[in-house]
Formats: C-alpha cells, structure tokens, sequence
C-alpha cells in the first residue's frame, strides 16, 4: 500500500505579496502571502462586527474598508477577494 503524501501547498498562494497603501490600514504594510492578507482580513471584519448578521456571506465595510472595495458599502465574501486581489502586488 502506497503511502499517501501531504499535499504540498500551492507556491503561488505563499509568495508574499505587498499590499497597497490603503489595504495596509486594514492588514498592516508588511509583504505576506495571500494566505495571510485574508486571514487579516477576516480578522478585522470580524473584531469591527462588519459581517451581516442577516447573510454572513455580506460584508458591510466601514470607512477604512471602503476604500479597498473601491466605494462599495457592501461586498459578499467572493466579491472581496477579487476587490482585494487589486491591492496586492
């Protein structure tokens, strides 16, 4: 029986990327990997409260917010990564 190798993970995904100015208000201005950016960010949306509490999957932004998801008050989760992804170099 062949034993079964850990999954390797993706390179791409744990290049640390530099975010933007206006998203390091939200995740700091360190270079880290994707993986990390939405981490953070999950974090500050869920220590601000700004996850609708009707559908989780709504993210209300606030101000600081706001300006990564170029002027939207309101993103689903989806719709955040894309919006995000802008900000990463």
């Amino acid at each position: 029986m062949a034993k079964k190798s850990k999954r390797k993970p993706n390179a791409a995904f744990m290049r640390p990327v530099q975010p933007s100015a206006t998203l390091a208000d939200v995740v700091g201005s360190k270079a880290i990997p994707r993986t990390e950016v939405t981490k953070k960010l999950w974090q500050y949306i869920k220590r601000n409260k700004l996850q609708d509490t009707k559908n989780k999957r709504m993210i209300n932004a606030d101000d600081t917010l706001k300006a990564v998801f170029g002027g939207k008050s309101k993103v689903n989760m989806f719709e955040m990564t894309k919006l995000v992804s802008k900000h990463l170099k």
